[in-house]
């Protein structure tokens, strides 16, 4: 068999099937949205590979139509297994990537560090890639021997949009920047909580690059409690856990980000040594966190109580007034790099009006609306706009809509274990039960069937879902402390 058959014949355009049926399938606005563009390049007996020209186009398709241009795909490719999804490059070769399966590729090998952070930035702060263009790379700075976690470029004071919910917030975190170097910090330790989305992370980092800028010899580390683990679980590893304590007595700042994911008794223990160590030196310490102090129930009383000591301060969810500010300036960046590009004030109220959760949604809504602006080529109307956003839009303060692969990586950052092994045919129990627990979790929180849990489980059997949702079921009866874990990973889904 041939590498990659012929699709195109004279008579009939390759994939004319299979655009037909996605049409037929999604509906006239989700086919133009998403799917016009796409081309069909190859088939070689079991995988359909397509072509689209704008990343954002492929993402999309791989996150939320994966399943459905398969399935329409098998009409005129048949025995298709899978469709792998590429970036079409002008005048070159395509870039081919699976978006479901592919992963960062990074200098680290150890399994802990797989889990560093991939949302988009808070705030929206980042502007996505667009044609011609490209991200500025993170950058890892390290301090004292200790790799930090990635800092973005654009994550500055000057890129954060300041309202009434950031105000003290934003204002605590530049006065932190600008004393740390005096010996002596006006605000220490200092604690930043809010849900995903509102400025916690770009706050950190922010104050990370201004400490560099007016100091460059300065000693700033920043770090998520994952990063924190993985370094300090190396650092026994190789037997030496005093010289990585040490590493720390040389940081005029440490920045710590997602302090509820810090996991394990030991790291917990030396993660307290740390903290007091620094502040009793007069070093800055800054933490961010979803939950202020007192509700991290992995927090013993004595560091609670020592990082409530400074101040912390809540980032209050976006107003219209906020929101408003973060469209305009999203909708700017878009113009510095496609100057015809324009959104009516009537979409920007609409958008502000409707999208009421946080910065990343924000910049989702324009990130759409750009990309079918360059589509259509064309001005928007709101109709447009209200159908481009119309999964985003919440409904009388409902949660926001919890996929599966939101609970793999919870669980997955609870437990302890690897999403590879959650998907894995592993029977171990402490791979089944989080497993387990995940399915069940899938089944009270999501829309999904149980065949469709199973295929996102693995591959799983239906019956295998069932069989894990009765189990946990089972194992509530009279388990308060179970309740009590299921409720807070809830929690942690919920933000």
């Amino acid at each position: 068999m041939q590498t990659s058959e012929a699709l195109k014949t004279p008579e009939e355009p390759r994939g004319k099937k299979v655009h037909a049926a996605l049409k037929a399938r999604l509906g006239d606005d989700i086919y133009t949205s998403w799917f016009k563009t796409l081309d069909f390049d190859g088939f070689d007996g079991k995988t359909v590979t397509a072509s689209v020209p704008v990343k954002f186009l492929r993402n999309w398709i791989q996150s939320h139509y994966i399943d459905d241009l398969l399935a329409c795909s098998r009409l005129e490719f048949k025995g298709a297994e899978r469709v792998d999804v590429q970036l079409r490059q002008p005048g070159g070769q395509n870039l081919r990537v699976i978006a479901s399966t592919a992963e960062p590729q990074r200098n680290d090998v150890s399994g802990l560090d797989h889990r560093q952070p991939q949302s988009p930035p808070e705030q929206g702060a980042r502007p996505s890639p667009v044609r011609g263009t490209m991200a500025p790379s993170p950058t890892r700075i390290p301090a004292g021997g200790v790799e930090g976690s990635p800092l973005y470029p654009h994550h500055t004071f000057e890129n954060f949009i300041v309202g009434a919910p950031n105000r003290l917030a934003h204002a605590a975190a530049v006065q932190a920047a600008e004393t740390v170097m005096n010996g002596s910090p006006g605000i220490n330790p200092l604690f930043f909580h809010s849900s995903v989305g509102l400025g916690k992370t770009h706050l950190l980092q922010a104050i990370a690059w201004e400490v560099r800028r007016r100091s460059p010899h300065a000693n700033v580390l920043y770090l998520t409690a994952e990063r924190f683990r993985y370094e300090f679980v190396e650092a026994v590893r190789s037997s030496d856990p005093l010289a990585f304590k040490e590493r720390f007595r040389h940081v005029n700042m440490l920045l710590i980000d997602d302090l509820e994911f810090l996991q394990g008794e030991k790291t917990e223990q030396e993660f307290e040594h740390i903290i007091n160590a620094l502040l009793d030196g007069g070093r800055q310490v800054v933490v961010a966190s979803s939950r202020p102090p007192g509700h991290i129930e992995r927090l013993n009383e004595r560091m609670r109580s020592r990082l409530q000591r400074g101040l912390v301060t809540e980032i209050g969810g976006f107003d219209e007034d906020l929101r408003m500010k973060v469209l305009e300036r999203r909708v700017a960046e878009k113009k510095l790099v496609d100057p015809s590009f324009e959104l009516s004030r009537e979409i920007l109220e609409m958008l502000a009006q409707r999208l009421t959760e946080n910065g990343r949604e924000l910049e989702g809504a324009v990130n759409r609306l750009h990309q079918t602006w360059q589509h259509v080529r064309g001005t928007l109307t709101p109709d447009i706009a209200e159908t481009v956003i119309r999964d985003l839009v919440h409904s009388g303060g409902d949660q926001r809509r919890i996929k599966i692969e939101d609970i793999l990586r919870v669980v997955s950052r609870h437990f302890g274990v690897s999403k590879g092994d959650l998907l894995s045919q592993r029977r171990h129990r402490s791979v089944v039960w989080p497993r387990q627990i995940g399915m069940w979790l899938a089944k009270q929180l999501t829309a999904r069937s149980l065949p469709e849990i199973g295929r996102r489980f693995g591959n799983r059997d239906h019956t295998t879902v069932l069989h894990a949702i009765r189990k946990i079921e089972g194992e509530l009866n009279g388990n308060q402390r179970l309740r009590d874990e299921l409720e807070d990973l809830k929690k942690m889904l919920a933000h």
